[in-house]
């Protein structure tokens, strides 16, 4: 008996589906959701969530949010979620050489400002990684770093 998961992230539907075990960067450290887990709510750090189903893996990039599991769904709000072969890497190489542009001029007066930047620069990252190491046809996945 499969688990059903969504993905949702602030504007649209990212994943809809069953599957047998998903895996999710939870702050507390990777965890590995089944069938019947028990109920729990988490928050979600920048990483990749993997779907595994029938043998076969879908990988998602998440940049935080939450994830409610229960016995037969696991529904992630993500802040900003994205599946692995949709990664448009030359957005995202554009994206991360502003980010290191801005900081290059100095670090901004303004904490949010700076906040921003840093997280423009994180979610490039790991765009780029992503696309890199779990891309169809690419070498075979490694745990991600820090």
């Amino acid at each position: 008996m499969p688990i059903r998961c969504e993905i949702v992230s602030q504007d649209r539907m990212v994943y809809q589906g069953d599957a047998d075990m998903v895996l999710l960067p939870a702050m507390e450290g990777e965890m590995g959701v089944l069938p019947n887990h028990s109920p729990l709510l988490t928050t979600l750090k920048y990483g990749i969530i993997t779907v595994r189903t029938q043998g076969q893996e879908e990988f998602f990039t998440v940049a935080g949010g939450i994830a409610e599991v229960q016995p037969d769904i696991v529904t992630i709000l993500a802040d900003a979620a994205e599946n692995v072969q949709e990664i448009d890497t030359a957005r995202a190489e554009a994206a991360r050489q502003r980010a290191q542009d801005q900081l290059e001029k100095g670090v901004p007066a303004d904490t949010d400002t700076y906040l921003k930047i840093e997280a423009a620069l994180r979610r490039s990252n790991l765009r780029l990684e992503a696309a890199k190491r779990f891309r169809r046809g690419s070498q075979p996945p490694r745990p991600m770093e820090k």
